[in-house]
């Protein structure tokens, strides 16, 4: 099944046309992460987020420069960047990467990689799939850690054994994720996340970061079940 279909007519001429940009770059494309899972639980989403294979930036660029009025803000250290177009619309793009991190609850260090590796340094297997975007290949779903299957299941899982220990933040977003779709924390997921919250992850991460991040459960409509999960995680900070 094409997901992108899903797309509403505004997204998917976006998505397309990005396609074909990327295309004639001679690198792959994708629609990434939230967007993914979204089309997939038939959940409305006007984000957009696109990882290459190649050089993601030039890619924003390129599309940019399609769009009279568009303006771009480039993260080089990150190899990322956002697309503003004068309606509104965002697009975000990245150049797919690998993470490694110095230190837990530290900003990673980055490098190309491909999609695979890319989708693999994210935070639940439900946000670690791909579409491809690219018009020879458009509509098919890239999804090497059976982040469909979590899915259909309910279920919110961890991709490695260090996913909390690398970023903390991933406690808050799990409590987040929990409460907006009602899924409940794979097993040896939760065993990781209440470990390491007993070994105070949750200090290693820099105030106004924490904050982002529970700022995000406060706009959630459920955010109350988010806090609930928190407290019974014992992670909830009152400041």
């Amino acid at each position: 099944m094409n997901f992108l279909s899903r797309l509403n007519p505004k997204s998917l001429s976006i998505v397309r046309s990005i396609g074909v940009l990327a295309q004639a770059q001679g690198v792959e494309a994708y629609l990434v992460g939230g967007p993914v899972r979204d089309l997939m639980l038939k959940h409305p989403n006007i984000d957009l987020d696109i990882t290459a294979e190649g050089n993601g930036i030039r890619l924003a660029d390129s599309f940019a420069a399609q769009h009279h009025g568009a303006k771009v803000t480039r993260y080089p250290a990150f190899k990322t960047a956002t697309v503003h177009l004068s309606d509104g619309t965002l697009v975000d793009f990245a150049t797919a990467r690998s993470e490694s991190y110095v230190r837990g609850g530290a900003f990673p260090a980055v490098k190309p990689s491909g999609i695979k590796d890319d989708l693999f340094r994210r935070d639940f297997t439900i946000n670690a799939m791909a579409i491809t975007i690219n018009p020879k290949t458009e509509g098919e779903l890239v999804d090497p850690f059976k982040g469909e299957v979590d899915l259909k299941e309910k279920k919110i899982r961890i991709l490695h054994e260090k996913s909390f220990l690398d970023d903390p933040t991933r406690i808050l977003r799990a409590a987040r994720f929990s409460a907006r779709f009602g899924f409940k924390m794979e097993t040896k997921t939760l065993k990781l996340l209440k470990l390491a919250i007993k070994n105070k992850v949750l200090d290693t991460i820099k105030p106004q970061r924490y904050l982002k991040d529970f700022n995000k459960i406060l706009k959630e409509p459920k955010s109350l079940d988010a806090i609930k999960c928190l407290k019974t995680w014992d992670a909830y900070k009152q400041e």
